[in-house]
C-alpha cells in the first residue's frame, strides 16, 4: 500500500490548512451546558457554511464525497492548528460520526433527508442510547423494552454513560422489541424524539468534573415506527454497522490529536528538569526511551487507521478489524497521558485560567474512558481473537 499523499491530497491538504487559519475560533470552549452545545454547533455550522462538513458522506447527502485519507488529512491540519478545543470531545460527535453514518447506511430515503441535513448544518445534537446499568460490555442483553402499539413503539427503561444526552435533540435508540427471541436478536435501532414526553434526563458528573455522562430513563415514551432504522427486531446488525464506524474511523480526529500531545511531551520534556533534578527531563534515559515509543507508537497507529481506511474503501463499511484500532489506541491514550504526568510532575495540577479544567490531570483522568467506552478492551480483544484471528470462543 502506498501511504505516499497524492497531488490532490496535497492540495487538498493546503486548501484546509488555509481555510483553518481563516476561521477556526480563538475562543475556549465552554465546558458544559447550553453554552457549549451553542458553541458546538455554531461551529458545525461554520462547517457547512464553508463546504468543511460531511467531508467523506457522499455529496447526494450532503457532504463532499471526499476520501477518509481526505478525512484525515483535514483532521490533522485541524491539530497543527493549535485548536483551543478537540473535535471527539464536542455535542456534534454522534450525529457525524455514529448516527449521520449509520442512516447513510442503513436508512432510508426519508430518514436521510430528514436527519442528515439536520446533522452537517448544526441544528441538531445527538445522544447514543446503547449503555444500561446492566448492559455495558454486553450490550445484546439490554433490557429497554418496546412494545409494539399500532404504527408506534412504546418504550420504558433505562439508559446509561449516555453523552451529552441533557443537550441533545435526537437519539439513537436500542431496543428490545422481541422479548422471546435470542438476545442478539429482536433488538430495533430506532431515532428518538429526545423531547418526548416521558424522558427523564439526570446528568453524571465524572471524576474530571464534568457532566457529559446521563442517566436517561423512558416511562411509555412512544416512538412513530417510521423512526425505525434498519428494519424492526434487526437493530444488532444495525448496531454493529455504528460500532463499526466508532471503532474504526470515528476516533480518527482522537488519534491525530494524540500525535500532537506526544510532541508537545518532547517540547515539555526538553524545558522541565528531570527526575535527577537537574538535567532537563529528555536526557533520562527511561523517559526519553517512552517518549520515543509513544512517537513510534502514534505512528503505528497512523498506519493502522490508514490501512483500515483502504480496506473500508473495498468494502464500504468498516470490519471488525476496527477493534484492533480500538483496542490499541484505548489502551496508547492511557500510556501518554501517565507519561505526561510522569514529565510534568506536580505542575500539572495547576489550573488554566480560562475554564478550571487541568491542562494534563483533566485529560489523564478522561483516558481512563478509552478502555471502556465502545466495549471494555477485553470485549476488543474477544472481537479480535474471534472475528478476525477466528479463534474459538473460550
Amino acid at each position: 500500500m502506498n501511504l505516499d499523499l497524492t497531488a490532490e491530497e496535497l492540495a487538498f491538504r493546503e486548501e484546509a490548512s488555509t481555510w483553518l487559519r481563516e476561521n477556526l475560533p480563538t475562543e475556549a470552549r465552554p465546558p458544559e451546558g447550553q453554552e457549549m452545545r451553542a458553541f458546538d454547533l455554531a461551529w458545525q455550522r461554520t462547517l457547512f457554511d464553508g463546504g468543511w462538513a460531511g467531508i467523506n458522506w457522499p455529496t447526494e447527502y450532503g457532504g463532499r464525497g471526499l476520501t477518509d485519507i481526505q478525512q484525515m488529512i483535514w483532521y490533522e491540519e485541524f491539530a497543527k492548528a493549535n485548536p483551543p478545543f478537540t473535535l471527539n470531545n464536542s455535542c456534534t460527535f454522534v450525529g457525524n460520526l455514529h448516527g449521520g453514518p449509520t442512516i447513510i447506511v442503513n436508512g432510508n430515503e426519508e430518514q436521510r433527508s430528514t436527519y442528515l441535513p439536520q446533522i452537517l448544518k448544526g441544528e441538531a445534537v445527538w445522544c447514543q442510547g446503547f449503555s444500561e446499568p446492566g448492559s455495558g460490555s454486553d450490550l445484546a442483553s439490554l433490557s429497554t423494552k418496546a412494545e409494539i402499539d399500532g404504527d408506534e413503539l412504546v418504550v420504558t427503561g433505562q439508559k446509561t454513560w449516555t453523552s451529552y444526552a441533557h443537550v441533545a435533540d435526537v437519539q439513537e435508540l436500542l431496543v428490545r422489541t422481541d422479548p422471546t427471541a435470542p438476545k442478539h436478536k429482536g433488538i430495533t435501532w430506532v431515532v428518538c424524539d429526545m423531547n418526548s414526553p416521558g424522558i427523564e434526563i439526570r446528568e453524571i458528573r465524572t471524576m474530571s468534573h464534568v457532566t457529559d455522562f446521563c442517566e436517561v430513563f423512558y416511562d411509555e415514551v412512544r416512538i412513530p415506527m417510521s423512526n425505525v432504522v434498519g428494519g424492526l427486531h434487526n437493530g444488532w446488525r444495525t448496531a454493529m454497522s455504528t460500532l463499526g464506524f466508532e471503532r474504526g474511523t470515528a476516533f480518527m480526529a482522537d488519534q491525530v490529536e494524540l500525535a500532537a500531545t506526544v510532541e508537545r511531551l518532547i517540547d515539555e520534556a526538553k524545558i522541565r528538569v528531570g527526575p535527577d533534578g537537574k538535567r532537563p527531563a529528555i536526557q533520562d534515559d527511561e523517559l526519553a526511551r517512552r517518549l520515543s515509543l509513544a512517537r513510534a507508537e502514534v505512528a503505528a497507529l497512523r498506519a493502522m487507521t490508514i490501512t483500515g481506511i483502504s480496506r473500508n474503501a473495498r468494502t464500504d463499511t468498516p470490519g471488525p478489524e476496527g477493534s484492533i484500532v480500538r483496542l490499541f489506541h484505548g489502551e496508547l491514550h492511557q500510556r501518554v497521558y501517565q507519561l505526561a504526568l510522569d514529565i510534568i510532575g506536580a505542575d500539572a495540577l495547576r489550573l488554566t485560567e480560562v475554564d478550571g479544567e487541568g491542562v494534563w490531570t483533566g485529560p489523564y483522568l478522561q483516558s481512563f474512558a478509552y478502555t471502556i467506552g465502545g466495549g471494555t478492551s477485553d470485549i476488543q480483544r474477544n472481537i479480535v481473537g474471534e472475528r478476525v484471528l477466528g479463534l474459538p470462543r473460550a
